[in-house]
C-alpha cells in the first residue's frame, strides 16, 4: 500500500517528468535532462527550503543574545530553555522549521533517488499511457560520462560541491577559548560541526563514485543550486543586519 502510493504520488511523476523532457531537448540529452528535472523540482520546493535557510540565518543573527542566555542561566536549564524560546518567539524564529522541511523533502529525494539510480529503465508500468517513450537517447553526458557507469570524476565533483554547500549551510567552528572548560553539549556541537564540514563529503565522494553517474548529475546540481540559495539568503541576511547595527549605532549616539 505504501509502496503504491509512494509510486503513484512521487515517483511516476518524476519520471515520466524525466520522459518528457529526454523527448523534447535536442539530442534526447539523458545528463541535461537530469539537471532540469533537478532544477525544476528545487523550485518547486523552494518556499519550503527558504523558510528552513532564512531560519537558520536569523538563528545566526541571534548568536550574541543566546549565548548571554546561555551564561545568565547555566546553572538553570529549564529557565534558559524557556528564556530561549522567549527570544524566539520575539524574533519570530520556528527552531523546529528545518526538520519539519527536511521531513517533506524525504520522499521526493528518494523518489528522485529511483529514477537515477539503476540508470535509465523505463518500464512501461510506470510510464503514462499518453506518454512516449523514448528508443534513442543520449547517455553521454557532456561527452565525457557514461551516465550507467560508476565516475569516480563525478564522485569528487559532489564531494566538492557538497563541501563548499556545507560552508555555508553549517554555523563556523567556534575556537576554543584558552582555559575555558567546555560542557558535553559543546563538545558534541562541534565534533558534529567538524563531521558535517569535513567527514560527510568525503563520505559521500565514496558512495556516490559507486553510483550511476545519473545519481552523480542529479546530486551536483542539488548541491549547486543549494550553493547559490546559500549565498544570495546570506548576503541578503548581512545587509540587513549591517543596517540594523548602524541604526543601532545611530539611536545610541542620540542617547549620549
Amino acid at each position: 500500500m505504501i509502496s503504491s502510493v509512494f509510486n503513484a504520488a512521487f515517483f511516476e511523476p518524476l519520471l515520466n517528468g524525466l520522459v518528457f523532457l529526454i523527448n523534447i531537448l535536442p539530442f534526447h540529452d539523458v545528463g541535461f535532462a537530469i539537471v532540469i528535472l533537478t532544477i525544476i523540482v528545487r523550485f518547486i520546493i523552494f518556499p519550503l527550503n527558504h523558510r528552513a535557510i532564512v531560519t537558520q540565518q536569523k538563528i545566526k543573527q541571534l548568536e550574541p543574545a543566546l549565548q548571554d542566555i546561555k551564561d545568565k542561566y547555566k546553572k538553570d536549564n529549564q529557565e534558559q530553555a524557556k528564556k530561549t524560546m522567549e527570544l524566539y518567539r520575539q524574533h519570530g524564529v520556528n527552531p523546529f522549521s528545518g526538520f519539519v522541511t527536511l521531513l517533506i523533502q524525504i520522499p521526493i529525494i528518494f523518489a528522485l533517488y529511483k529514477v537515477f539510480s539503476a540508470g535509465v529503465h523505463f518500464d512501461p508500468a510506470h510510464i503514462y499511457s499518453f506518454m512516449h517513450v523514448p528508443q534513442n537517447y543520449n547517455l553521454n553526458f557532456l561527452g565525457l560520462f557514461d551516465l550507467t557507469d560508476k565516475s569516480y570524476v563525478l564522485g569528487f565533483i559532489v564531494g566538492a560541491t557538497q563541501f563548499f554547500q556545507m560552508q555555508l549551510a553549517v554555523p563556523p567552528i567556534k575556537k576554543r577559548e584558552a582555559g575555558a572548560v567546555n560542557s558535553f553539549k559543546d563538545d558534541l556541537a562541534r565534533n558534529m560541526n567538524i563531521q558535517m564540514r569535513y567527514v560527510m563529503p568525503v563520505l559521500i565522494f565514496f558512495i556516490v563514485s559507486r553510483l550511476s553517474g545519473g545519481i552523480a548529475v542529479y546530486w551536483t546540481t542539488m548541491n549547486v543550486f543549494a550553493i547559490i540559495h546559500e549565498f544570495i539568503v546570506r548576503k541578503k541576511a548581512d545587509k540587513i543586519m549591517q543596517k540594523n547595527n548602524g541604526k543601532a549605532e545611530t539611536n545610541n549616539k542620540i542617547a549620549d
